[in-house]
């Protein structure tokens, strides 16, 4: 306030006395200049109110802030494009003053294609050389940088055109007179230069011979050997008093065995009364003897097959070890006397069921899934191997020899059964289908396959023949009527249980009112074959329950095998 009243007083009237001036005088002696005579002095005297530009522009123009963001009237051309106007900061560099617009300098837009980006991109990774992208195509040619060698071989193009090939057609011999009958080549003539027979030079025989020699020492040949067949007898004296092998049906069990009349009403095994333990591995099939089904035939997985005693003291009673590899199926012929054996050593074998003799040996070098004797008693010398070549193979035991050849499958063979009075047999594959085979016929006259059927592993005729149930993998058993037309039937399938990826056997209770199957849990599913009710399952293994096997001749006796190499028989 003092400073606006010296002020006021320094540029009022000096009229007044001269006492009242010598006091301002000496307030405002410090703005005053020092030396009045001198003119740079008198130049730096402070004015209060120096001259100052009008705010108001002459030529009217409106200027915008660059900052600012939006624009709440219609500017004209001029006032949008004018130059920016205001005081400019002197102590910045050239480089502060230019103008930019990211932290780094002024960036221009652009646009380009991600196509081509990444075709330049993969370009020069796979070819070293690209487009020049700091050129600008509508001033200025295209131009390649990287590898210009590898640019002019490959004329310039991306990994996404194909290569520049040098082909030269080969020239061809022509005779294109027709009227030449004999030496008219047409567009069927050889090259000029083709070579029609081609043996190797002296030095590429050696080395042929060298490589042939060196394999023979290796020893794949010794896979072709079979193994040397051989028999344990478990038992003391394979003949009775009265000089009779343990094939003769015992007659003290306190059940005919010899009666062909099933029992007149079976009912539901409820407890296990005897476990066969000897297989170090899981069982791979049961079989009753045929008839008297007093003895039982096992085949594992640790390449051994045992025979069992069913009564008395249910021993073990021979072992027949002859494959290298797991045991799939075996299967007796009508008597009892010889049955056959299939394994993935690629071998089908006959053995003598008393002696434990392997009578003979059957190989196509492809691996057999199952194995069926011909039914009939004048066809017993033929049996049939399902294989892993989509062939049914039917062999003759008199000749060792191949004599038909049922080759219409898609996959691998896994089931043959007989029906119709043995005058034909059904098969089921890989590929999803069942046919059904006029015997010694190679064509199938009955092709079943639908896109809602699934893989059928087992398969089981029942005791009356009239029905055929198969084990699909879509966890259910399904039933075709073999005297209509193998006609399936939808109302008689078969579920709870679960299956799937495994080939668990399915059986019918003797007199047909049960039908029963294992599952992939070890338990045991049966069935009511009238409703399809489930009457009853019940943990019998610790692994797979891959066959179940009703008594023919008792009224609630069952035998199962499982993957944990246990055969257990339940009443």
């Amino acid at each position: 306030m003092a400073a606006l009243l010296s002020l006021r007083d320094y540029d009022s009237d000096s009229e007044g006395s001269n006492s009242e001036q010598d006091q301002n005088d000496g307030f405002n002696a410090h703005l005053q200049p020092l030396d009045k005579s001198n003119s740079i002095s008198s130049s730096m005297m402070l004015v209060s109110a120096p001259e100052v530009e009008s705010n108001t522009d002459s030529s009217g123009i409106r200027h915008l802030d660059p900052l600012t963001k939006e624009v709440k009237y219609n500017p004209k051309y001029e006032e949008l494009y004018a130059p920016q106007v205001g005081p400019s900061n002197p102590n910045l560099t050239q480089q502060a003053q230019a103008e930019r617009n990211t932290l780094a300098g002024f960036a221009e837009p652009s646009h380009f294609n991600d196509f081509q980006f990444e075709n330049q991109r993969r370009t020069f990774t796979s070819y070293g050389y690209a487009m020049d992208p700091s050129i600008n195509k509508e001033v200025v040619e295209e131009k390649l940088v990287g590898d210009t060698g590898t640019a002019e071989e490959l004329k310039g193009v991306t990994v996404f055109e194909k290569k520049p090939q040098k082909v030269e057609k080969r020239k061809r011999e022509k005779n294109t007179d027709p009227s030449d009958i004999g030496g008219y080549l047409g567009p069927w003539g050889k090259f000029v230069d083709e070579k029609t027979v081609m043996r190797p030079s002296e030095e590429e025989q050696k080395e042929l011979d060298e490589i042939l020699a060196k394999r023979s020492k290796a020893g794949r040949s010794t896979d072709d050997k079979t193994l040397e067949e051989k028999t344990t007898l478990h038992i003391k004296d394979p003949f009775d008093y009265q000089g009779r092998s343990f094939l003769h049906p015992p007659q003290d069990v306190g059940v005919n065995l010899r009666s062909e009349e099933p029992p007149e009403k079976c009912f539901l095994p409820k407890k296990q009364i005897f476990t066969w333990t000897g297989h170090t591995k899981g069982v791979s099939a049961i079989r009753w003897f045929p008839r008297y089904a007093h003895l039982l035939l096992s085949c594992s997985m640790d390449a051994k097959i045992k025979i069992w005693e069913v009564y008395n003291d249910r021993r073990c009673v021979r072992t027949y070890l002859g494959h290298k590899q797991a045991v799939r199926d075996v299967q007796f012929n009508n008597s009892g006397t010889e049955f056959l054996s299939c394994a993935y050593d690629r071998y089908c074998k006959l053995w003598d069921t008393e002696t434990g003799q392997c009578k003979a040996r059957f190989t196509n070098r492809k691996v057999p899934y199952c194995v069926r004797f011909h039914p009939e008693e004048d066809k017993q010398h033929l049996f049939v191997a399902g294989t892993s070549d989509k062939k049914i193979v039917c062999w003759d035991i008199r000749t060792d020899e191949i004599v038909q050849e049922y080759d219409r499958h898609l996959g691998a063979v896994n089931t043959i059964t007989f029906v119709d009075q043995n005058r034909r047999f059904v098969s089921t594959s890989d590929d999803k289908s069942l046919r059904v085979w006029e015997w010694d016929i190679p064509v199938d006259f009955k092709y079943i396959a639908d896109p809602s059927m699934h893989s059928m592993p087992a398969v089981t005729l029942s005791p009356n023949g009239k029905w055929l149930a198969c084990q699909s993998m879509d966890n259910k058993v399904c039933v075709f009527d073999v005297l209509n037309r193998f006609k399936f039937m939808r109302k008689k399938t078969f579920k709870g249980h679960m299956v799937a990826g495994y080939a668990c056997g399915i059986d019918f209770s003797p007199e047909m009112s049960y039908i029963s199957c294992g599952d992939a849990d070890g338990k045991v599913y049966i069935w009511d074959w009238k409703s399809t009710k489930l009457y009853s399952k019940f943990k019998a293994h610790d692994d797979v329950c891959i066959s179940v096997l009703w008594h023919p001749h008792e009224t609630s006796k069952m035998a199962t095998a499982g993957w944990d190499g246990v055969i257990k028989y339940w009443d």
